[in-house]
C-alpha cells in the first residue's frame, strides 16, 4: 500500500492536505476562509454544526486542525473542533491529532473542551456537550461584535474614534463576527447613505469595498444608485462606478 493509501485509508485525503494549506495561508494574509466553489459566502461557524451539510474538503481532520489550532476567533475553532471530535473514534490516527490540536490550540476554551472530549474516549455525550458549547459561544460572540459595531459608530459620530480606525474596526469586527451578507449590506449601505457621516469615512470605506462579498457589493451599488442624489452622494455613485468599471476591466485581464 501506498504512501498515499495509507493517508487516504486514515481519513486524510490530497484534497484536505490541500485545503489545510489553503487555510493556513487565508490565515498568513488575513482573508476570510469562503464555502467550497462559492467565494462570495463567507464561511460562518455554525455551518460546521450542520450534520447534514457536506463542507466538502473541509470535512478532512487536517483542515479542521488547522481551523482549531489556529483560527483567530474563538467561535470558529470551537466550531471546527466540535465538528471534527466525532472522527476521533473512528481512526486512531485521528485521535492522536485531535489531541494535539488540545496542545497547539491559541485558545484556551478550546483546549478544554478537547480535553473533556478526549478524557471522555470521545463518547457521544461529550461530542453533544462541546458542540453545545460551540452553539453558546457563536451567539454571545456575535452579540458582542454587534455591539461593538454600534458603540463605535456612536464615537465616531462623536469624534471619539478617527475615521480610519473605525473604518478599520468596522470591516474587522464584521468578518471576526461572520456577519450574514443581508446585515453587512444594510450597514455599509446605511452608512454610505447617511447624512451624519463625512464624506472623507465612506471613501474609506469604499477603499476597502472589494473586501465584502459580491453579493454584498452588488446589494450595495444598487441601494446607493437607486437613492435620491445629492451633492456628496453624486459624488459616493461617481466613485462606485469607477470600481465597478476596474473590477470588470480586472476580470477581463484575468
Amino acid at each position: 500500500m501506498s504512501a498515499r493509501d495509507v493517508l487516504v485509508d486514515l481519513g486524510i485525503t490530497p484534497a484536505g492536505v490541500q485545503m489545510a494549506m489553503h487555510i493556513k495561508d487565508s490565515y498568513r494574509k488575513g482573508e476570510p476562509l469562503c464555502i467550497p466553489g462559492d467565494n462570495s459566502r463567507i464561511l460562518a461557524p455554525e455551518l460546521f454544526l450542520n450534520t447534514h451539510l457536506d463542507l466538502s474538503s473541509y470535512e478532512d481532520p487536517l483542515p479542521l486542525a488547522m481551523m482549531a489550532t489556529r483560527d483567530p476567533e474563538l467561535p470558529m475553532a470551537l466550531a471546527a473542533a466540535a465538528r471534527m471530535s466525532p472522527l476521533g473514534s473512528r481512526k486512531k490516527l485521528v485521535g492522536d491529532v485531535f489531541g494535539l490540536v488540545g496542545e497547539k490550540t491559541k485558545h484556551p476554551s478550546v483546549r478544554k473542551c478537547v480535553k473533556m472530549v478526549a478524557d471522555h474516549a470521545f463518547d457521544p455525550a461529550a461530542i453533544s456537550a462541546l458542540r453545545r458549547q460551540a452553539s453558546q459561544m457563536i451567539v454571545h460572540a456575535r452579540r458582542e461584535y454587534s455591539t461593538a459595531l454600534k458603540q463605535n459608530l456612536q464615537a465616531l459620530l462623536e469624534g471619539g474614534i478617527a475615521p480610519r480606525q473605525f473604518v478599520r474596526e468596522f470591516f474587522e469586527l464584521t468578518e471576526a463576527g461572520n456577519l450574514r451578507n443581508d446585515i453587512r449590506k444594510k450597514l455599509l449601505s446605511s452608512l454610505l447613505l447617511s447624512e451624519d457621516i463625512r464624506p472623507s469615512v465612506k471613501f474609506l470605506m469604499l477603499e476597502n469595498f472589494t473586501r465584502m462579498p459580491v453579493p454584498v457589493r452588488l446589494g450595495i451599488i444598487s441601494a446607493v444608485l437607486k437613492a435620491e442624489p445629492t451633492r456628496h452622494l453624486d459624488i459616493i455613485k461617481e466613485e462606485l462606478k469607477w470600481i465597478v468599471i476596474q473590477e470588470r476591466v480586472n476580470k477581463d485581464l484575468h
